[in-house]
């Protein structure tokens, strides 16, 4: 049995945190990470190329990481 969702109609979000200028385009499926409890994170410059699935809380731990300022810039 696969733990990876069907992503093949997921609907995706580009995240708030992706800059305009054509870099940092982080997009994740809301709809499907409610249903399945995995939060699916992908590079919205390539749609079709993979897709990263985490756990729904350790997802939550990296935004909340995120938004504290507790990771370093890149």
């Amino acid at each position: 049995m696969s733990t990876t969702p069907d992503l093949s109609r997921a609907e995706w979000v580009k995240s708030s945190y992706s800059n305009g200028a054509g870099g940092d385009c982080v997009e994740w499926a809301p709809a499907t990470a409610a249903t399945t409890g995995t939060v699916p994170v992908r590079d919205s410059k390539d749609p079709q190329g993979p897709a990263l699935v985490f756990p729904a809380d350790a997802w939550s731990s990296f935004v909340s990481a995120v938004k504290s300022g507790e990771l370093p810039p890149a």
